[in-house]
């Protein structure tokens, strides 16, 4: 296969627990595509929070598509909004929180997977929600009425 694509609408997302305040969308991973990193939106919503986890062996990028926010990461924090980046090392432990009124939405990548897309996938099922999809093809959430 020498791409794949991904449907927005008709994409799966999972909660990791039932309590968790944020969710992920798949896009690419090495279940839909033999890789071995994974690439997801993550969604938060307001007052939503990464428990404080570190990753032994992976990297873990985010890019800020809509929201603002702030990251921990090794006891600093920063804040994060539309359009900017963070990577995390090995061992950093971190903490991305939507500091917003309104979701925040990250592409987040992890290189190599580490069993993240696995735990994600054993979640819970959750519906892909109408304003996620109008903010993530870039239309204003009053495109949609």
């Amino acid at each position: 296969m020498a791409f794949s694509v991904e449907n927005l609408a008709q994409s799966k997302a999972f909660r990791i627990s039932p309590t968790d305040t944020n969710y992920f969308v798949m896009l690419f991973d090495h279940e839909s595509d033999r890789i071995d990193n994974i690439f997801v939106i993550e969604i938060f919503r307001p007052g939503g929070a990464t428990p404080p986890n570190e990753h032994a062996a992976a990297h873990e990028f985010f890019h800020v598509l809509h929201g603002e926010g702030v990251a921990r990461c090794d006891g600093k924090t920063l804040p994060i909004s539309k359009g900017d980046s963070l990577l995390l090392h090995p061992g950093s432990e971190h903490v991305i929180e939507n500091t917003g009124t309104g979701k925040l939405y990250c592409l987040t990548v992890m290189t190599p997977n580490e069993g993240f897309a696995e735990l994600i996938r054993s979640g819970e099922p959750v519906e892909v929600e109408a304003d996620d999809i109008a903010v993530l093809q870039g239309r204003n959430l009053t495109d949609q009425r």
